[in-house]
């Protein structure tokens, strides 16, 4: 486990998160972390574009059948 220390945090966003720690029944650390691990679990927008880069779409539809879909469900 790491530890870090975080500087230069408002007085106002420390009390949004410590009334949300003790709502959720949690210290402070321990909702923070969980908080963090939630953000680092996310794809960063650069993993998100090489993921859809390196996908096959060959096999999809096409872009008229995608277009008539949307028409169709617009009636």
């Amino acid at each position: 486990m790491s530890t870090l220390y975080i500087r230069d945090v408002s007085e106002e966003t420390a009390e949004t998160l410590k009334r949300r720690a003790a709502a959720s029944g949690l210290s402070l650390s321990a909702y923070v972390a969980g908080q963090l691990d939630s953000l680092a679990a996310r794809p960063s927008n650069e993993e998100v574009v090489e993921r859809l880069r390196s996908m096959d779409r060959t096999t999809g539809p096409s872009s008229s059948d995608i277009l008539e879909t949307l028409h169709e469900n617009r009636r």
